[in-house]
C-alpha cells in the first residue's frame, strides 16, 4: 500500500491593506471558497502567515521558514508585484528552491533581461530554479476569499531560468501540480512555455483593455467581423505582429528556440515547432486574429480581470500587456508601429469609458485599417 501525504500549504497574505482586518475575515470566514460547476467548495485547511519586515504588534511572531530556506514558493500576486515580492525573501531562497510564477503577461525573467536580473541576486549557480505557468481557466472574484470557476480550461507549466545544477528539485513541485485536481496541468518545454505566453499575452493585450474602456463581457468585442471595433482589434493585432515576428528573430531569442534541440534533463518534448519560418507564421496577423477569435468567442460569457480591477478601484495589469508590448517594440527597434497599444495604455490608466465610437475615434488616424 503507498500512502499519498497532501503537502502542507502555507498562504502568506499581501503587506497591503489593513493586516488586522484581513486576518479578522480570514478567522470569521469558512476559509477559500469556489464555486464551480454549481457547487460550492470550501477550504480552511491552510496555515496562513503575513510577512513583514518590521515586527508586528499583534500574534505570534517568528522568522520565515524558521531560519531555513524555502523549498517551494509559488508567486500569486499581480504580475507588477511578482519579482519585488520574491526580491523580499531571497535571503530564504538558493539553488534548492523553486519558484513558479502564476502570473498574467510575460515573465520578466525571460532573456535579454533575466540573466541578469537573477546574477545581481544571487552567486553564481545558487539561483532557485524559476519557473512560470500560463493559465487559460476563466475565475471571477465574489469577495475576499470568494471565486467562481466561471470556465474551465488548463494549465501549463515549465521552466523560465532554470538552474543546471539542481534541475531535479523542480520535479516535486510540478508533479503536485500535474496531480491537481481541476486543474487539468501539463508539463511543457521551455520554449513552449515561451510561445504560449506570447500567446497568451497577445490575447491580454486586445480582450483586457478594450473589455475595460467598453466595460463588456469578453464576446461583445467579437459579434462582428467588420466595423469600428474589427478595425480597432485588427491594428491591435498587426502591431502585436511585428513586435513578435521581431522578437523570435532577436539574438536574444536563440538561447530559448535552440533548445529544440537539446532538451533540459526531464524535459517534456517540444510539441511546437520552433524553427524561425514556423514562429514568423504563427504570430502572423492572420493566424493572430483567427486565435484571438477562436479564444474570443470560447470565453465570451467571462469578465475580464482588468474589467473586474477596473470595477473594484484596484490597479490594472495594463503595463504588463499592452505596454510591455511598448517596450519591447522599442529595444527591437525604435521605429515600430505600436501606437495603437500606447493609445490603450493612456485610456486605462486615464480610467476612461467609452463607446465602440468613441473609441474608435481614439484610434482614428492611428492606422485603424492594418490588417484589412
Amino acid at each position: 500500500m503507498v500512502l499519498t501525504l497532501q503537502p502542507r500549504l502555507l498562504l502568506v497574505i499581501p503587506t497591503s491593506g489593513s493586516i488586522k482586518e484581513l486576518l479578522e475575515q480570514w478567522i470569521e470566514s469558512d476559509g477559500i471558497e469556489i464555486l464551480r460547476q454549481d457547487k460550492l467548495e470550501k477550504n480552511k485547511d491552510f496555515d496562513i502567515e503575513w510577512w513583514t519586515e518590521n515586527e508586528p504588534d499583534f500574534g505570534p511572531v517568528r522568522e520565515v521558514a524558521d531560519g531555513e530556506k524555502l523549498k517551494n514558493l509559488i508567486v500569486l500576486t499581480k504580475a507588477s508585484a511578482a519579482l519585488p515580492q520574491v526580491d523580499r525573501v531571497r535571503g530564504y531562497l538558493d539553488r534548492n528552491s523553486t519558484v513558479l510564477f502564476a502570473q498574467n503577461g510575460m515573465s520578466k525573467l525571460w532573456p535579454p533581461h533575466g540573466s541578469l536580473y537573477v546574477s545581481h541576486r544571487y552567486h553564481s549557480n545558487h539561483e532557485p530554479n524559476f519557473l512560470a505557468c500560463v493559465t487559460t481557466h476563466g475565475v471571477t472574484s465574489q469577495g475576499t476569499f470568494k471565486s467562481f470557476h466561471a470556465s474551465q480550461a488548463d494549465v501549463v507549466v515549465g521552466a523560465v531560468l532554470p538552474n543546471s545544477i539542481s534541475l531535479g528539485k523542480r520535479a516535486y513541485l510540478v508533479k503536485q501540480l500535474l496531480e491537481a485536481p481541476y486543474l487539468e496541468a501539463r508539463s511543457v518545454s521551455r520554449g513552449e512555455l515561451w510561445i504560449l505566453q506570447l500567446e497568451k499575452l497577445v490575447v491580454n493585450a486586445v480582450i483586457n483593455p478594450l473589455t475595460a474602456i467598453l466595460g463588456c463581457k469578453n464576446g461583445a468585442l467579437f459579434t462582428e467581423s467588420d466595423g469600428v471595433l474589427a478595425r480597432v482589434i485588427d491594428q491591435l493585432l498587426s502591431e502585436a505582429s511585428q513586435v513578435l515576428q521581431l522578437l523570435v528573430a532577436h539574438e536574444s531569442s536563440a538561447e530559448i528556440i535552440g533548445l529544440q534541440e537539446g532538451r533540459l534533463p526531464d524535459e517534456p518534448e517540444t510539441t511546437i515547432d520552433l524553427s524561425l519560418k514556423s514562429l514568423h507564421e504563427r504570430f502572423s496577423h492572420p493566424q493572430l486574429k483567427d486565435m484571438i477569435y477562436r479564444v474570443g468567442h470560447k470565453v465570451g460569457e467571462n469578465t475580464s480581470s482588468m474589467l473586474q480591477d477596473v470595477r473594484a478601484g484596484r490597479s490594472t495589469e495594463i503595463r504588463d500587456f499592452n505596454g510591455w508590448l511598448v517596450e519591447m517594440a522599442a529595444f527591437l527597434d525604435p521605429g515600430l508601429e505600436v501606437t495603437g497599444h500606447g493609445t490603450l495604455v493612456e485610456l486605462v490608466e486615464a480610467g476612461r469609458t467609452l463607446d465602440v465610437d468613441q473609441l474608435g475615434s481614439c484610434f482614428n488616424g492611428s492606422g485603424t485599417d492594418a490588417g484589412k
